[in-house]
This record gives structure tokens, sequence and C-alpha cells, in this order.
């Protein structure tokens, strides 16, 4: 068998870091991980392809070289993966396709050979055995959750790493909590189920071997789901291997508010390594956590949460969302205020939408709210569904909120209140990446030079060169996020 994965595009958003990567010279954030992991579950002696359309362009040779193309896509890339599976069917070249897209909305995708949806580790073993026995089906799917102990590891030689800005992996699936916009509960379940110390400590060897060096992302929806396991057991081991190799690699992932109640864990995740975590904060509103069953955001002060894990020395990159029908006309002012004064840099604000499957669609659903699907992008000043806020009023406050907390002054304002007070654990070895340092004569032409923020930069650049050195590399990489959040932001 010849087979063809195909990763699709991803617009220009917030999350993209599109205009920011061209600094470092790099074409994409992450690798497609799913995929990797899918190709390693195909037998060994078929031939494999990998075309990641955020690296390059998927030619039609590659489509008719293919016995099979695989695909696997997040919402957010729909409109780029219709675009493939047309080109396929225009090809006759037989689809197999994953993932949450497809999972979450499989009656879209008739045209599709076949749908292997919920998790690989149950259903593609399933559709490798029939397809052997000549009677594949169109859809396989399963309601029971995999044991992600069998899964293997990624299959890295598909990829070339230097397309990436980092590289990324995954010690567990499902969130113990249970908000009622997120489907990640839908997807991967309530109760997290994590891989063993051995297995963790084989994917970190893993990109060793290939030759990374740097960040590596853990993609888990809520990493300290199983706090106890993580003290136990993985942070322990992250530690004890990263200080052997001369701490090659520096980790950040995502994780709840609740992570400020450890002062355990968070001295173990910044000993093993990490330096951010992105939370996912959502509003200051208290009677929109209870409206969303924020359980764990609720009845605290979360800027002092928020400080105390950055004095720790983990970044809080934050996710915050506007639109839920409890949210009064002065919420634009006060999550604007919220997130100047708790010093989140790298502040992602979207619109609420209800994805498929969760509590909030169900409940939309009963009172006729709903308007459509949810795309998968919340920053595109679109809404599935009818807000109890006047639309107009919604999307105007939702508008001041991006074009004052990316704009330079008040940008470069949160980025000084956040260094003075971060206090990372420090590096005991350094790794030179030319693309690092052509990114910093780039910052100087193109915003120190050429751009708006002119001013706000030089004072940036030689308040932390001279009074914060060792955090001199992280005030450029703000300064390149600024960037990249106003040209997203000036589009809409």
């Amino acid at each position: 068998m010849n087979i063809l994965m195909v990763y699709p595009l991803y617009p220009d958003t917030f999350w993209s870091f599109k205009h920011a990567l061209k600094f470092v010279s790099k074409h994409a954030s992450f690798p497609p991980l799913g995929l990797l992991t899918v190709a390693a579950m195909l037998p060994k002696e078929w031939n494999k392809k990998l075309v990641d359309m955020n690296v390059k362009d998927l030619a039609d040779k590659d489509i008719l070289w293919a016995d099979y193309v695989f695909i696997s896509a997040m919402s957010i890339q729909s409109e780029s993966a219709n675009r493939v599976i047309e080109r396929c069917v225009r090809l006759k070249a037989k689809i197999v396709a994953g993932g949450p897209l497809f999972t979450s909305s499989p009656e879209y995708y008739p045209q599709i050979d076949h749908l292997v949806l919920d998790e690989a580790e149950i259903t593609l073993p399933q559709f490798l055995l029939d397809l052997s026995e000549g009677h594949a089906k169109h859809q396989y799917t399963t309601e029971d959750w995999a044991n992600i102990t069998t899964t293997p590891l990624p299959l890295w030689d598909l990829i070339s790493i230097n397309d990436y800005s980092s590289m990324n992996v995954q010690y567990s699936r499902g969130c113990p909590f249970d908000c009622d916009f997120c489907n990640i509960t839908v997807l991967y379940g309530r109760v997290p189920r994590t891989k063993t110390k051995k297995q963790a400590v084989a994917e970190l060897d893993a990109l060793y071997t290939i030759g990374w060096r740097g960040p590596v992302f853990f993609v888990d929806d809520n990493f300290i789901g199983n706090k106890g396991k993580l003290k136990k057991e993985i942070l322990p081991a992250m530690v004890e291997w990263n200080e052997k190799r001369g701490n090659p690699f520096y980790f950040s992932t995502e994780g709840s508010i609740n992570l400020a109640d450890d002062d355990l864990l968070l001295r173990l995740m910044v000993k093993a390594g990490f330096d951010a975590v992105f939370i996912g904060i959502e509003t200051p509103n208290e009677e929109s956590l209870v409206e969303c069953n924020k359980i764990q955001n609720r009845n605290r002060d979360l800027i002092a949460s928020v400080k105390k894990i950055q004095r720790a020395g983990l970044e809080v990159q934050g996710g915050f969302i506007v639109g839920f029908d409890n949210d009064p006309p002065a919420i634009f002012t006060k999550l604007t205020n919220f997130i100047q004064e708790s010093g989140i840099v790298t502040a992602m604000v979207g619109l609420l939408n209800a994805p498929r499957g969760t509590r909030l669609h169900q409940r939309l659903l009963k009172e006729g709210r709903l308007l459509s699907d949810f795309t998968g992008n919340n920053t595109d000043f679109s809404m599935n569904f009818v807000p109890q806020m006047n639309s107009r009023d919604l999307l105007d406050g939702y508008r001041s909120i991006l074009s004052t907390i990316y704009s330079p002054k008040y940008f470069y304002e949160r980025v000084i209140r956040f260094m003075k007070d971060f206090q990372p654990k420090k590096k005991t070895s350094f790794h030179l990446n030319p693309n690092y340092i052509s990114a910093l004569f780039k910052s100087m032409v193109r915003l120190g030079v050429l751009g708006e923020e002119r001013i706000y930069y030089w004072k940036l650049f030689l308040w932390s060169l001279f009074r914060k050195p060792h955090l001199f590399s992280l005030a450029i990489l703000f300064t390149i996020y600024g960037f990249h959040f106003r040209k997203v932001s000036n589009t809409f």
C-alpha cells in the first residue's frame, strides 16, 4: 500500500502564529501529531508519505501516487479539508478520514470512502482488519475510551523538524472538569487517561534522538488532570531525564487554574523544565462562570491565582470568552482591565460558540437559538447562536477589547508588568539557534524601525536588556507575538 497522509491548512488566526513564524523562518508551529501517531499504527511494510499543507503544497502527483489518502483535521481546518476532499474525489483517490472534524460531523462527508472516527487506537485496527479481508465499511465508531498505554510513538521520520518552531507530545487525554461550552469531554471523556512513565520518557527520547533541541508542547487539554500521578511519577522522571541530558528541552502545556492551589506541583513542573501554561480563565464575571459550569474558576481571586503561578516561574497564557448570557454591558471594560492587571501577555479573547455535543449546544438547541455549526474559530467575529446581548453591542465590545489589549501602548505595558514579577528557573544550558538571532535582527528592523510600535519596542528592548537581561529573549519573543496579534486583529 502507498499511503498519503494529509494535514489541511490552518486559517490565519490568533492561534496560527503565522506572522510570528516568519521571524524565525519556520512554516508552522507544531507538526501534525495525530497523523504521525496514526502512521505508526499502520502496517510497517506500507509506504507512507505525509504532506502538512501548512508546510508545503499538496500536489496532484502526491494524490495519484496513493492507494489511500488519510486526512485528519480539526474543525477550524474544515475549509481546507473540504478542498482536499474535492481534489481526491476528482482524481478518484480513495479517502480515509478521522480526527475531531469528522468525528463531530460525519454526516457532512458521504463522499469519503471510510470514516474512521473517535479514537484511532480502537477504530483503526477494525478498519485495517476489514480492509485486509476486502469488506471495509463506510464508517467506524466506538463509545469506548482507548487505553493510551498502547499508543505507539509517533513516526517522526515522516517530517522535517526544521519546518516547525516547536515539537509536541501527548501524555494524557480527557479533563475532570465539564465546562458547558467545551467539547473536550465529549471527545475524550471526564476521566483523564494517562500514559505510563516509561512511555513519557520514550516520547522525550524519540525527540532527542531525531536531533530536536528547544521547546516541546504537551498537547494535553488539561495536563494536571491527574495531579497525583504527575507528582509521584511523571514529573520526577522528567526532572531526571532533562538534567541527565543537559536540559535540551523546555516545556509548555495547557492546564486549569487550580494549579495555583498546589505548591508542590508548581515546583515540580518548573524543575522539570516547564516555563509556560495556557489556562482557560474565560471571564472575571462570577455569574458567567456559574452559567458555564466553570467550577474550578469560581469563588477565587483569579488575578491572585495567576500571579502565584507566574511567581513560581510559569508564564500564564490565558483564554478568555465574551458572549455569555450573564455578561453585563460593562464586561468589555472589566475584561480589558483584568487582562492588563493580571499581566497576561498572551491573552486570547474569543466569542462564545457552541460546539456540537456540548451541554451549551444542547441548551441552545432547546431554546431555538442555534444558527449553524461551530467553525472551530471563535476569533473571527462570528457566533453560531443568537446571544442575549444585542449582537451589534457584543461585536462592538469585542472589537474594543482586541483593539485595546493588542495596541502597542497596552500590549507593551502588559509585557513590562509581567516581566517585573516573573522569575523563571535559570537555565543551566544554552542552545544557540541561528533562527533566533535572525529573529532579533528582523524584529529590530520590522518593529523597531518600520513598526507603529517602535517607541514602545525600544523602551522594552533597553529596559529588559539592562534590568532583566536573563529575560531579554522572552521580551523579544513577546514583541513578535504582539506584531502577530495586531496583524490578525486588524483584518477584522
